[in-house]
């Protein structure tokens, strides 16, 4: 079955995270990408560990799938010419260098526009290519901060702390991907590629969105609150008898439903809970009544109570619960595939459900240099005897 990406090339030069998700992404829908990496070492992630599985990095192969690796040395000069020449045959490049790199190997985008005007060139930076700090290295874990996520996650009277995943990576990749797909439906009209700048503090600011409204509207900065909703109450987790649950009450329509299952219907007439306004306005009030409430049932005799009558209501899973749980494998979330050295892997499956073209995981993630002489030949057209020439010398 064709499916979506299936008739372009990608040249991928990123490495650690967010490129790599986002060219994922886009191999998962069909498109050719090449990884191009370091002789000898590859993308920083192949030695991140523990754990490794038969000397593999885990990290590494959680977001490297699909993909084909391909070793060059891109400062020697036959190695600039090999890289011009996938340029020119290139509908997508996507790159995290520190902005100003690729300017000075000669391949920034205006050089690669100049070789090829279809390409659509997407740039992944912490602060982007403009402003005031553009020029600063960024980690997910120093945006997270810079970008107000941090402050805004933890206890109230804690310190403030990192999201548990990378989500400045993702979330950058994830906007990359869209990017990309809006640059080729505009070339779709237009015939021309274009730049796209993706800065990680950038999409940070982009998720403060209510909180960011709250600031706006008083003037004030949003404190932590731990997991409780600073304009949306009861919407929390909530001690159970044997755990944690959580429960989110987000219209009138819920909340009532919620007080009758509970059985304290009662409750949704004491005026001052009567609205969500109202409720958030006595949070303190109603976090009286409710907290010994909640913590009179387990977990599971919660969720089992609520949920019939579609109160959103649940448990908090551990990484292996969620990875282990029925709804996880009913929805093809977790995969199996054969590494040549790691031998069996598993991995977190495709996200995104189409009915007509869907996406699929053919490949594992490759070998440093597996498909260097595959590529040479497939983009190329070089042959043996020359491929030969180029890793001799160092080159590939």
């Amino acid at each position: 079955m064709t499916k979506p990406l299936s008739d372009l090339k990608v040249l991928d030069l990123s490495r650690v995270l967010a490129g790599p998700y986002c060219t994922m992404l886009m191999a998962d829908m069909g498109a050719d990408v090449v990884k191009i990496e370091r002789q000898g070492a590859g993308d920083d992630t192949r030695g991140y560990g523990p754990p490794f599985i038969n000397g593999e990095s885990t990290y590494y192969l959680s977001v490297n799938r699909n993909k084909r690796s391909m070793t060059l040395d891109m400062k020697h000069p036959k190695g600039k010419e090999i890289l011009g020449e996938m340029i020119d045959r290139a509908d997508v490049l996507v790159e995290n260098f520190r902005p100003g790199t690729l300017e000075k190997l000669g391949f920034g985008y205006e050089a690669a526009r100049a070789r090829n005007p279809r390409l659509v060139y997407c740039s992944i930076s912490g602060y982007g290519h403009t402003g005031p700090s553009a020029g600063f290295p960024g980690y997910d874990l120093v945006v997270q901060g810079e970008g107000g996520i941090a402050d805004l996650t933890g206890e109230p009277d804690g310190p403030p702390m990192k999201v548990g995943t990378s989500q400045a990576d993702i979330v950058a990749g994830m906007n990359a991907f869209s990017g990309i797909l809006l640059a080729l439906l505009a070339r779709g009209k237009t015939g021309e590629g274009q730049k796209i700048d993706i800065g990680l503090l950038d999409c940070q600011v982009s998720l403060l969105t209510y909180q960011a409204g709250i600031y706006f509207a008083t003037g004030e900065s949003p404190k932590r609150m731990g997991n409780r909703h600073p304009s949306i109450a009861p919407y929390e987790t909530f001690q159970s008898s044997d755990g944690y649950v959580n429960l989110g009450c987000g219209n009138e329509a819920i909340w009532r439903r919620f007080c009758t299952a509970a059985g304290v219907p009662d409750l949704a007439e004491d005026p001052r809970f009567a609205t969500n306004a109202d409720r958030v306005a006595h949070r303190a009030a109603l976090l009286e009544v409710m907290e010994p409430m909640m913590a009179s049932r387990t977990t599971s005799e919660w969720v089992d109570l609520l949920r019939p009558g579609g109160i959103p209501a649940g448990p908090i899973h551990s990484v292996r619960e969620v990875l282990e749980h029925p709804q996880t494998h009913a929805r093809d979330m977790v995969i199996e595939i054969d590494h040549p050295l790691a031998g069996p892997i598993r991995l977190t499956g495709i996200p995104i459900k189409l009915s007509e073209t869907p996406g699929e995981i053919h490949s594992p993630p490759p070998l440093l240099g597996q498909h260097t002489a595959e590529v040479l030949v497939q983009w190329l057209g070089l042959g043996p005897e020359e491929i030969k020439r180029l890793a001799t010398s160092g080159v590939v």
